[in-house]
C-alpha cells in the first residue's frame, strides 16, 4: 500500500511568489534584439536560476526539518528573493517574443515563465504578505496536534493515522478524524487571503486566474487539460463505481445498517485514511477468506528486524539491479529517515536534490510496514530521476511534467510483486494464482480509491481560483466533489466555520494535486510498457522488472530527457504512445473487475 507523498525538485515545500514587473522597467529604446542575444540572455539567466534555487533549497529543507518562526521566515525570504528575480527574468525574457527562436531556447523561456506555482502582485507588500502567507500555513500544517484530553494527550497526524487505520471502533474513528480537520479552521482567513493575491499576481501575467497558470504547464491549452483529465476518469470510473459498491456492502456487514448505508455515499472516517484516499487499511475487513493474498508484508518486515535504513537501502537495491548507480554517500549521511524527539518536522515524505546535481536526500518519518516499504521505493524514484536529468541544462531540470516525477516511483513500485518479494528473500514462494484476487483488491484499495480523490483536489481549487467557488461555499463546495467524485461523506455534518480542504497538506502548502492523478494514471501505463520490454508473459499485476537491465536502460533514457521535450516525447520514449492512456489500468485490475462484478449481484451500485 502506498501513500501519496510531497512534491520535489523545483518547489519541495517551497514558498514560492511570482512578482510580475512592469514592463514600463525595460529600456523603451531597446534595439531589436537577435537570436544570439537571446541564447546568451538564456544562458546567464540559468546561471542565475540555478544560483536562487539552489539556495532556495537549502533555506526549505532547513524550515522542513526544524519547523520555527525562524525558519518559516527564512524559507519565505529565500522564495521571495528567488521569485522576483524570476520575475524579473521572464519580464526580461518577454523582449524575444516573436523571435524565431532554436526550439531548446525557446522552450527555455517558456518554462521559465511557468517555473512557480503561484504569482504575487508586482506590489512588493503585497508579495511579502504572500510569502508569508504560503509558509505560515504549511507551518500550521506541520505542527498540527489534536489535544483531546489537555496537553500530555496531544497526538500528530502520524499518530493519529496509525490508530486510524487499526482502530474498529467507529466511535473512536469519528473522533480521530474529527481531531485531525479541527487543525483547518484557523488558516480559513489566511488562505481567502492567499487565493486574493495569487489571483492578483496571475492576471498581471496574463493569465486569468491560479488555476489557469497551473493548467499552462503541461504543453497544451489550459481548458484542454482539464479535459483531458475528465477524458481519463471516464476510463476508469466503471472500476472504481464497481470497488466502492463492494466496499459499501462489506463495511455495512462490519458496522451495521445504523453507521453504513445501504444505497449513498461511504462515511469518510470508516476507510482507513484521513482524507479517504487509499482504503487499503480496511482490507482485513472487506476482503473474504479465499482471497487472502498469502501473505503480510509488514508483519515479514518486522519478524526480518528491518529498521529505517534497511527500508531504504532495499529501496536502492531495486534500482541498482536496473543498472543506476548507487546513492551517493552524503544521501545516507544528510537524509532524515525518522522522525526527531526533539522537535517539529513536517514528516510528509519528499525527495530533494539540493544542489540540484547530487546532494539527493530523502525527508521521511519511515514507518515499519508495507506501506512505507512502497513510499520508500516510490520517494527513491524521484531521486534517481533528479539524478538521470542533473546534466541537462537548469531549466530542463525536472521531469517531462510533474505527474511524471510522480509516475516514476509508483512505476517501480508496481513491481513489487510476490516474484519481487521472493528474488530478495522476503518470501519463500510466489502465492498461486488463486491469491491473485487478494492481491488485486489490495491494491486497487489504494491504487483505484484513490483516483477520484486525485482529481477532485485540483477541481476544487480551480472552482476557487476562478471564483465559481466563495468563501461562504469553500466546505459546501470540498464535500460536493468528494462525493460527486469519491461517493464519500463527513462522518457528522459540516459547516462554513470547518475548513476541511485545509487538512490536506497540499492545499495547505500551496502544491498543486493533479500531478498526483496523472500518475496514478502514467505508472501503468508505464508499467505495461516496461514489462513487455522485459520479456513478462505473465498477467501483468504478476510482472516485476527487478533485475532487468533492458527495462532500466529504456527507463533511464526517458529520465535523462528531463524537461527537454514536450512530455508527449517523453512518453513515447518508453511506451511507444503520445497520449495518456488509462487501458493498462483495465488490463491490470481485469481478473478483480470480474470478481467485484459477480460480488455486487444483487447489491445497489452507485450513490
Amino acid at each position: 500500500m502506498q501513500k501519496r507523498t510531497a512534491p520535489v525538485v523545483l518547489v519541495a515545500l517551497a514558498v514560492l511568489a511570482f512578482v510580475a514587473l512592469p514592463l514600463a522597467t525595460l529600456p523603451a529604446s531597446a534595439a531589436p534584439p537577435t537570436v544570439e542575444e537571446a541564447k546568451a540572455w538564456v544562458a546567464k539567466a540559468e546561471e542565475r536560476y540555478l544560483a536562487l534555487s539552489i539556495d532556495t533549497e537549502r533555506a526549505n529543507w532547513v524550515q522542513a526539518n526544524f519547523i520555527t518562526d525562524d525558519t518559516e521566515a527564512i524559507a519565505a525570504n529565500a522564495g521571495e528573493r528567488r521569485a522576483r528575480a524570476v520575475a524579473e527574468m521572464a519580464q526580461e525574457a518577454t523582449r524575444f517574443d516573436g523571435l524565431a527562436l532554436p526550439e531548446d531556447v525557446a522552450r527555455k523561456l517558456k518554462l521559465l515563465k511557468l517555473s512557480l506555482t503561484l504569482a504575487a502582485p508586482a506590489d512588493p507588500k503585497k508579495s511579502e504578505e504572500l510569502a508569508r502567507i504560503v509558509a505560515g500555513m504549511e507551518g500550521t500544517y506541520g505542527k498540527g496536534k489534536w489535544c483531546p484530553s489537555g496537553p500530555e494527550s496531544c497526538m500528530d497526524l502520524e499518530t493519529i493515522s496509525r490508530k486510524l487505520a487499526t482502530s474498529r471502533d467507529p466511535k473512536e474513528l469519528q473522533a480521530l478524524w474529527l481531531g485531525w480537520h479541527s487543525i483547518a479552521p484557523p488558516m480559513k482567513a489566511d488562505f481567502v487571503r492567499y487565493v486574493a493575491l495569487g489571483n492578483e499576481g496571475a492576471k498581471e501575467l496574463g493569465f486569468a486566474d491560479t488555476g489557469a497558470l497551473w493548467r499552462s504547464k503541461y504543453d497544451m491549452p489550459p481548458d484542454r487539460y482539464g479535459r483531458e483529465l475528465d477524458r481519463l476518469w471516464e476510463q476508469v470510473k466503471p472500476l472504481y463505481v464497481s470497488l466502492h459498491a463492494y466496499v459499501r456492502w462489506k463495511l455495512r456487514e462490519v458496522y451495521g445498517k445504523d453507521v453504513v448505508p445501504e444505497k449513498g455515499p461511504i462515511p469518510a472516517h470508516l476507510l482507513g485514511n484521513m482524507w479517504a484516499q487509499t482504503w487499503g487499511y480496511v482490507y482485513p475487513l472487506v476482503a473474504p477468506k479465499e482471497t487472502d493474498p498469502g501473505y503480510d508484508l509488514t508483519a515479514i518486515l518486522k519478524e526480518r528486524k528491518f529498521d529505517e535504513r534497511k527500508m531504504v537501502r532495499t529501496g536502492e537495491a531495486f534500482f541498482t539491479s536496473l543498472g543506476f548507480a548507487p546513492l551517493p554517500k552524503t544521501f545516507w549521511e544528510r537524509s532524515l529517515f525518522a522522525r526527531p524527539r526533539d522537535r517539529d518536522v513536517v514528516c510528509h515524505a519528499s525527495a530533494w536534490d539540493v544542489d540540484w546535481k547530487d546532494d539527493l536526500r530523502l525527508k521521511m518519518c519511515i514507518e515499519i510496514n508495507a506501506e512505507d516499504f512502497a513510499t520508500v521505493h516510490h520517494e527513491l524514484g524521484h531521486n534517481f530521476y533528479q539524478r538521470a536529468y542533473s546534466d541537462q541544462p537548469p531549466l530542463f531540470r525536472d521531469s517531462a511534467n510533474d505527474g511524471f516525477h510522480e509516475a516514476i516511483g509508483d512505476t517501480i513500485a508496481l513491481s513489487i510483486t510476490p516474484d519481487y518479494l521472493v528474488k530478495i528473500g522476503l518470501l519463500d514462494e510466489v502465492p498461486p494464482p488463486s491469491k491473485d484476487i487478494g492481491y488485486l483488491l489490495n491494491m486497487a484499495l489504494d491504487k483505484i480509491a484513490f483516483l477520484p480523490f486525485g482529481l477532485l483536489i485540483d477541481k476544487w481549487r480551480w472552482e476557487v481560483f476562478s471564483g465559481q467557488v466563495t468563501p461562504d461555499h469553500y466546505n459546501q463546495a470540498w464535500w460536493d466533489l468528494k462525493l460527486k467524485y469519491q461517493g464519500v461523506a463527513p462522518p457528522v455534518p459540516r459547516t462554513e466555520a470547518d475548513f476541511d480542504p485545509g487538512a490536506k497538506y497540499h492545499v495547505a502548502a500551496n502544491v498543486p494535486y493533479s500531478r498526483y492523478y496523472l500518475a496514478a494514471i502514467l505508472q501503468f501505463q508505464l508499467d505495461r510498457a516496461l514489462a513487455k520490454t522485459a520479456g513478462c508473459t505473465q498477467p501483468l499485476h504478476r510482472c516485476s522488472i527487478y533485475g532487468n537491465k533492458e527495462a532500466g536502460a529504456k527507463l533511464m533514457k526517458m529520465l535523462e530527457m528531463g524537461q527537454s521535450k514536450p512530455w508527449p516525447d517523453a512518453l513515447q520514449a518508453v511506451t511507444g504512445q503520445r497520449q495518456m492512456d488509462a487501458t493498462a489500468i483495465l488490463e491490470y485490475f481485469a481478473p478483480l473487475q470480474k470478481w467485484l462484478d459477480e460480488q455486487n449481484k444483487g447489491k445497489p451500485v452507485g450513490w
